[in-house]
């Protein structure tokens, strides 16, 4: 197995950036809505590809749209009037924006312009952490008027996936705060019972959405679950989710197997010290890969159709260059999915658990 070379690098993310509008946004393809967490995702794939003027147009975009409370909505779709799909607020997405700027400052060294995100990123875990849960989980969906509106069990409206990828991009926001002189030790807190939900008490705080492969390797690839326990985990899962030559269906049950997917899994087995099998998931995404560097979103198996039908979506193509980036460390940034130089958080309830336990020792 190989890197995707430079020359491949380059054209998937310059067709990132045809897509890309002139005022910044990345839509999932031509004339499709938008959300902050593939836009985000999309402009660390523009950084990794030299597209550095792109990657900061898109951050921009961000803070240009960013409400006054931190929060972005769900989608974003310039040809409605206001240019907004979908009005909710999505946490986990919401806080994406911390794990883009720590990786444009890693990759670029600009501190200039990750000084002028700064306050975009601040506000936006304000907003985040505000609608944590006591238990560490944290809330999914707010309504634009601010309120959470459970659809199941109360207590329950959180999102493993979304929990777990807000654990990595807190401690993003962290380590930012600390490379531009400043400190947050509630957002480190906030790091630990997020952590701290997502390993231990999975089955009680989460909405049960077992069928889906994100909820599979998220914990993983997002560093709460590490070492044994996330090898265990993403090897316990193998079987229902993977396909040899094939990749990972987005539903265990349904014959769909999606780049993104693939290539985040592959993410996650790097992060898990699995070489040998993000290697293969990575070589299986690249039968998406089309002449002029874009990726299908997916194929339905066994008839290869594409799905959606001929969609190229540029958060699989920013996927697939972030993945290859992290599993063959090409650039320096891509040990950032990796945990390196993140804090874990500290959980105040564990640490004085520990701390009695040694008592009574």
């Amino acid at each position: 197995m190989i890197p995707l070379r430079p020359s491949q690098v380059f054209t998937t993310c310059a067709s990132i950036a045809r897509v890309q509008r002139t005022d910044g946004m990345v839509p999932w393809a031509p004339g499709l809505h938008a959300d902050p967490w593939n836009h985000v995702e999309a402009a660390m794939a523009l950084t990794v590809g030299g597209f550095v003027e792109e990657a900061v147009a898109a951050y921009r975009w961000l803070a240009a749209t960013q409400h006054h409370d931190g929060s972005w909505c769900t989608y974003y779709l310039p040809s409605l009037p206001g240019g907004i799909e979908d009005g909710r607020r999505d946490t986990n997405v919401c806080a994406y924006v911390a794990t883009g700027v720590l990786h444009h400052l890693r990759a670029t060294g600009d501190r200039a312009t990750a000084l002028e995100l700064w306050p975009v990123v601040e506000r936006a875990m304000g907003f985040v952490l505000a609608h944590q849960q006591a238990e560490g989980a944290l809330t999914w969906s707010v309504q634009p008027d601010g309120l959470s509106r459970p659809a199941g069990p109360a207590g329950r409206w959180a999102l493993l996936s979304g929990s777990a990828s807000a654990y990595h991009s807190v401690r993003c926001g962290v380590a930012l705060a600390e490379q531009l002189g400043w400190e947050r030790p509630e957002w480190e807190l906030a790091a630990g019972r997020l952590a701290t939900a997502v390993a231990f008490r999975e089955d009680e705080l989460f909405e049960p959405k077992h069928p889906w492969a994100m909820d599979w390797y998220y914990p993983v690839l997002c560093g709460a679950v590490g070492g044994e326990a996330g090898r265990a985990r993403l090897r316990a899962g193998w079987d229902r989710f993977v396909t040899e030559g094939l990749g990972v269906r987005c539903i265990d049950d349904h014959p769909w197997y999606t780049g993104a997917e693939t290539a985040e899994c592959a993410t996650a087995h790097a992060v898990a010290g699995l070489r040998d099998e993000a290697e293969a998931l990575l070589h299986w995404a690249s039968r998406l890969r089309r002449p002029d560097g874009g990726y299908w979103t997916g194929l339905v198996e066994p008839a290869g159709k594409t799905f959606p039908h001929d969609e190229r979506s540029t958060y699989t193509a920013a996927a697939v260059v972030l993945a290859d980036d992290c599993v063959y460390g090409t650039g320096p940034a891509s040990t950032l999915f990796r945990g390196q130089g993140l804090p874990a958080g500290l959980d105040l309830d564990l640490a004085a658990i520990a701390e009695a336990e040694l008592d009574r020792e």
